[in-house]
């Protein structure tokens, strides 16, 4: 005997208990044969299932579906390929199937069908939707959360300027004024934390912006010289560190093509970062210059390395670093620094060794 001429038995044995279900059904819609594992699964004996029709194993949809979509599409393809099927017991109970069926031709037309149990797939199935659902209804209402906390941070930044507008103004005011000494004295701290204040509340705001979807805006142009501008954010920051000595190198080759409020935002940030950070008895070094098609803006100062740890997180909002937790803050300027950077299709890149600590911005002039 070879496996090109199996007995006969063998054969009837290989129908009876395969892994899969066998029927045949003849074009009355009667069950011509079946083999014993549908049986089994249904609740019947093989012999017992022939001469049923075909509706008595099919639920109420089943039935429907094999009448308004299965069998037309066997008639037009002579065959189905994987359909989800279910199949009723005789205990009443469905059992979710998928099937495979075949028209043959000829006088007596069947119909034969495969039919495999899909109970584990369709658990499987609905294990997934299920757990899809719940990772969108989590995914909603973080967003939901979010976006409640960002819109917060921006009524509260906006409702933030019309008080410190005023105690700015009041503050001019007083500038005009014959102060005493002492007023005189406290006048420039006064002047100095007002600009803290509207510096944090516009990198709130510009955060707030950006996590709400607008991004960075920019107003890009090329007509206004970019010099000035740096040289005012110095200008500005000086009197708040009246003891601090900033060496200076500009060499742009004007006009460079770019929002000017906000690359003076960025330097002010890394300025005002070195200024923060730095060795008190040592200089702070910028250079800001054009070559070779981009721009480019330095700013170096003294005293202790930036920790490897705190590196990679440097540019993430909120944070300030572990290390030097004294120092106030919303730990938004690198952030709001970097993303300005990107906006101008430049980057931002930090070096820090015992020398020195560098900041350097780049952009492409094009």
């Amino acid at each position: 005997m070879t496996a090109l001429n199996p007995r006969r038995d063998q054969l009837e044995d290989f129908f009876d208990n395969a892994p899969c279900g066998y029927l045949s059904i003849a074009s009355t819609g009667e069950i011509v044969l079946a083999n014993r594992t549908l049986a089994t699964w249904l609740g019947h004996d093989a012999a017992a299932l022939s001469g049923k029709r075909l509706y008595d194993v099919l639920p109420f949809t089943g039935r429907v579906y094999w009448e308004t979509h299965l069998r037309p599409l066997l008639k037009i393809q002579g065959n189905i390929d994987g359909v989800a099927l279910d199949f009723l017991s005789a205990a009443g109970e469905t059992i979710p199937c998928f099937a495979s069926a075949v028209e043959s031709a000829g006088d007596a037309p069947t119909v034969k069908l495969a039919i495999f149990k899909a109970a584990e797939r369709r658990q499987f199935e609905q294990s997934l939707l299920k757990a899809r659902a719940a990772a969108q209804e989590n995914l909603r209402s973080e967003r939901a959360t979010a976006e409640l906390r960002e819109q917060f941070i921006a009524v509260l930044g906006h409702d933030l300027r019309n008080p410190l507008a005023g105690f700015a103004g009041g503050v001019r005011l007083l500038a005009r004024e014959n102060l005493s000494e002492k007023g005189a004295k406290i006048l420039p701290l006064l002047m100095g934390s007002i600009a803290r204040m509207s510096e944090l509340i516009d990198n709130v705001m510009d955060f707030a912006k950006a996590r709400l979807g607008d991004g960075i805006t920019l107003d890009r142009n090329a007509a206004e010289p970019l010099t000035p501008a740096l040289q005012q954010v110095v200008d500005e920051l000086t009197p708040t560190y009246p003891d601090r000595r900033i060496e200076l190198q500009f060499a742009i080759a004007e006009p460079v093509d770019c929002d000017r409020a906000r690359i003076a935002q960025l330097v002010s940030n890394l300025l005002g970062n070195a200024l923060a950070h730095g060795a008190a008895d040592q200089p702070i070094r910028m250079r800001a210059q054009t070559a070779e098609g981009f721009l480019q803006v330095s700013i170096a100062n003294g005293g202790d390395p930036i920790p490897p740890e705190a590196m990679a997180k440097l540019f993430q909002p909120y944070f300030r670093g572990e290390v030097r937790a004294n120092l106030q803050g919303l730990g938004l300027g690198l952030h709001i620094a970097s993303e300005i950077a990107k906006a101008h299709g430049g980057t931002i890149v930090v070096d820090s060794s015992e020398l020195e600590t560098q900041f350097t911005f780049r952009m492409p002039l094009g």
